[in-house]
Order: structure tokens, then C-alpha cells, then sequence
């Protein structure tokens, strides 16, 4: 069996390997993948590009502007190569852009993914920071560092994403095309020790971007809102006052969270599906209904960013009135106007704490 028909960024199996089921007897779900592909791509690019032109052209530069940029960066990059995709789909699976396009759109989609949750880790430990150590973080935190951060992240996301690229490959299977996931580099797909090779590559594949592309940065990412709440928790107003900015970054991550879930999910069901010891028909239909499931939910997280910061930045009739510009300002702005009255009623020993918070969180 090969997912090759459902899932254009994490096929694993050979295009004549195993055998695959008729993707004409799957038309319904092609047809869904191509919508959803379709509308992540419109929605990404407009929307995350809207984004980048505010973000970087038309506020001022501050820590969470960086941010937020370089997550809308990551996005667009993403959705801007989504038309391949969906012209891989709507061919029936045949792969008309050459080799190098083929390592390249893989290699793009998982930079993405590893790019994304590290910029949300980012985000998680520097209000953290922020939070338990205010005057070190009015000292030290500035742009250029986290613009040093950032492109720190993008490396390392680069180095993770970069093997995708060198097993990424293409082979003419019948009268198409395929784009596939070529663990072993080779043509030979009989040979016993190339096979357990092919295998034990998909297995580390598969789980270093499920530990590393998702189940490590989410244990940071949960540890630092916890250290967050029970911070807040010691002052209720305080809370009250910093809940939008809090709202929005964890409405990101929830939702990161809920699209890619399923993918990591899907990916180690398909590994077992691939040890002999594990295969059954069940695991069969599994992934033949649920990879492009998963698949088209992840690819919907990259256009749903900008709508989160529309939609929580301001009241509805706020975002009404006000212009695209005036409404992504106000979901990315610094705490320091929103606090500052509460600020200038405490005592002088927690006032120096309490504005420090308020400011990033």
C-alpha cells in the first residue's frame, strides 16, 4: 500500500512497491483535498502576506512584531508552493515539475511545520522569561536579539527539514509521474537488507519529526503557560488586564496544536503499517481515509494565523470600523499603554515587577 495518492508531503512507500489502492474509488476524497488546498492557499497567501506588508512595513519594530512576523513568513512560504500540490491532486498524482521541485515542495512543507512550532516555543519562553524575571527581560530583551533568535530558528528548522530533501525522489510508475519519499535511495525494492534499510529510515524519519517537530516543543511550550498561569493567578487583575495579548497566543497554539496533531498521528500509524509485524487490512484503510484528512487539516493551519489575529485583535465592531492596518496593530501591540494606570497604583516595589509583566504578556 502507498499513501502516495493522498498525502503529497510524507509518501513513504515505493511507487511499485507494495501495491495501491485504485485513487479513482477515492474521488471524494481527492475532491475535498483539493478544495481544502485550494481555499489554504488563497486564504494563506492573502492573508499572511497582509501580515508581512503590516508587520514589516508599517509598524514600528518591536520583540512580538518579530515574532509574529517571522510566523507569517513561514506560512506564506508554505502556502505560496501549495499550487503544486493541488496540480499534483487534480492530475491524479502525476508529478509534472521535474526532481528537484518534488525535494523542494517536501523540504518547503516540513520547514514550515519545524519553523512554526519553534517560533511558538520562542513566543512561550520569552513572556515566560518575561514573567519570572521582568528586569532581566527589560534589559536584555530587544529586537535585535530577537531578530538573532529568529534567524537561529530558521537554521535549525533548515537542518531538520533538510533530509526530506536528499530522499525526496520521483519514479515513472505506469503512465505517471510519482513523487515518493525514496528512504533507500535506490531502485531496488526486493532485496532484504535495501528493504530493512528503506524501513529503518522511515522509522527515524518518522519519529524525529514527531519528537522534535511536535511532542518536544509542545512539553516546552505547556510547561512555560503553566509557569504563566500560576504567575497570574497570584494577581487577578493583573490577569484581567493581560488576557488579550495571552488569548491570541494561545488560540495560535491550540490551533497549531488541533491541525497538526492528526498529521504526527497518521505518520506513526503509517510506520507501523510498514513493520510486517504490525500491517493488517486496518491499519490499510486507516490511513487510506485518514492521511488526507490530516494532511489537508495541517495545510489549513497556515492561513489560519492571520485570521485568529483579526478576530481576537479587536471587538467585532471595532474590527468593523477600523481599517486591516488599525486592527493587526492592536492584536500585536506591546501591554505598555494597555497597563499603564494599573501600573501607577501599586506600591513602588510591585510596581516595577507588574509593569515589566504586563508589557510582554
Amino acid at each position: 500500500m502507498t499513501t502516495n495518492s493522498f498525502n503529497p508531503i510524507n509518501t513513504t512507500a515505493a511507487p511499485n512497491g507494495n501495491g495501491s489502492k485504485n485513487s479513482d474509488s477515492n474521488g471524494g476524497l481527492n475532491i475535498m483535498s483539493l478544495i481544502i488546498y485550494s481555499v489554504a492557499f488563497v486564504l494563506g497567501v492573502l492573508g499572511n502576506g497582509v501580515v508581512i506588508w503590516v508587520t514589516g512595513f508599517k509598524m514600528k519594530k518591536t520583540v512580538n512584531i518579530v515574532w509574529y512576523l517571522n510566523l507569517a513568513v513561514a506560512d506564506f512560504l508554505f502556502t505560496a508552493f501549495l499550487p503544486l500540490s493541488v496540480t499534483y491532486t487534480a492530475l491524479d498524482f502525476h508529478w509534472p515539475f521535474g526532481k528537484f521541485m518534488c525535494k523542494l515542495n517536501t523540504t518547503i512543507s516540513f520547514l514550515n511545520m519545524f519553523a512554526s512550532v519553534y517560533i511558538l516555543v520562542v513566543i512561550s519562553v520569552d513572556r515566560c522569561v518575561s514573567v519570572v524575571w521582568p528586569v532581566w527581560a527589560q534589559n536584555y530583551r530587544n529586537v535585535r536579539r530577537a531578530s538573532y533568535v529568529s534567524l537561529c530558528v530558521w537554521v535549525v528548522a533548515l537542518i531538520l527539514s533538510a533530509p526530506y530533501f536528499i530522499f525526496r525522489d520521483t519514479e515513472q510508475d505506469s503512465n505517471k509521474m510519482i513523487c515518493f519519499d525514496n528512504y533507500a535511495l535506490s531502485d531496488d525494492y526486493e532485496t532484504p537488507s535495501v528493504k530493512k534499510l528503506r524501513e529503518f529510515r522511515h522509522q527515524a524519519m518518522t519519529i524525529t519529526h514527531v519528537l522534535l517537530g511536535f511532542a518536544v516543543p509542545f512539553t516546552f511550550i505547556v510547561l512555560c503557560y503553566a509557569v504563566i498561569i500560576h504567575r497570574l493567578r497570584r494577581n487577578r487583575t493583573l490577569a484581567n488586564q493581560s488576557s488579550r495579548p495571552f488569548k491570541i497566543i494561545a488560540a495560535i497554539i491550540i490551533t497549531f496544536f488541533l491541525c497538526w496533531a492528526p498529521f504526527h498521528i497518521m505518520g506513526l500509524i503509517e510506520m507501523a503499517y510498514h513493520m510486517p509485524e504490525y500491517s493488517s487490512e486496518i491499519l490499510d484503510d486507516i490511513i487510506t481515509i485518514g492521511f488526507p484528512i490530516a494532511t489537508s487539516v495541517a495545510f489549513l493551519n497556515s492561513c489560519l494565523n492571520p485570521l485568529l489575529y483579526v478576530f481576537m485583535g479587536q471587538d467585532f465592531k471595532d474590527k468593523v470600523r477600523k481599517s486591516i492596518l488599525i486592527v493587526l496593530e492592536s492584536a500585536f501591540q506591546e501591554e505598555e499603554t494597555r497597563n499603564y494606570t494599573y501600573t501607577k497604583s501599586v506600591d513602588t516595589s510591585q510596581n516595577q515587577e507588574s509593569s515589566d509583566l504586563n508589557t510582554e504578556v
